[in-house]
Parts: C-alpha cells; structure tokens; sequence
C-alpha cells in the first residue's frame, strides 16, 4: 500500500488551485489496513481557495482522491491542515 496515485493527484489538483503551488506540501499516511489519509497544506492566504465556499472544491478534491484511491485499492481521506 503506497498512496503514491491519490498524492500525485491531490498536488496536481490544489496546485492548478492556489495562488503559491510551490508552498503545498501533501504527505500520504496509512490511516489502517488498505486505508491512507491525505494531509494538505498550503499557504494560509490559498486555504479558502482550497476549501471553496460551502466547502465545495474541498469536497471535489475528496472525490477525486477517493477515485484515485480506487486505482490503487485504497479507502482515502483527506484532512486541510492549517
């Protein structure tokens, strides 16, 4: 179990989002057994952008990394960190 898709996809997705790509750091943990947790970070000024209003784009990037996560055969979560 790597995580490696559902990574590349979440940086490639925020990263067309916000105005600062090169501060997103985007770190894969193993959240159980076939399981990750996607951690986001980026620049406080891009959060908003991130999370959208009503927390649509965040929702967005949720579903596209769980399909991510399906190539691989991972259950995904993802977590905005401050």
């Amino acid at each position: 179990m790597s995580g490696e898709i559902v990574e590349k996809v979440v940086t490639y997705v925020v990263s067309n989002i916000v105005d600062n790509p090169e501060e997103i750091e985007v770190e894969v943990v193993e959240d159980g057994e076939d399981a990750v947790l996607a951690e986001v970070r980026t620049a406080k000024s891009d959060m908003g952008r991130v999370i959208g209003r009503r927390g649509r784009v965040a929702k967005a990037i949720r579903t596209v990394a769980r399909a991510a996560g399906d190539e691989e055969g991972l259950d995904v979560q993802v977590e905005f960190l401050d």
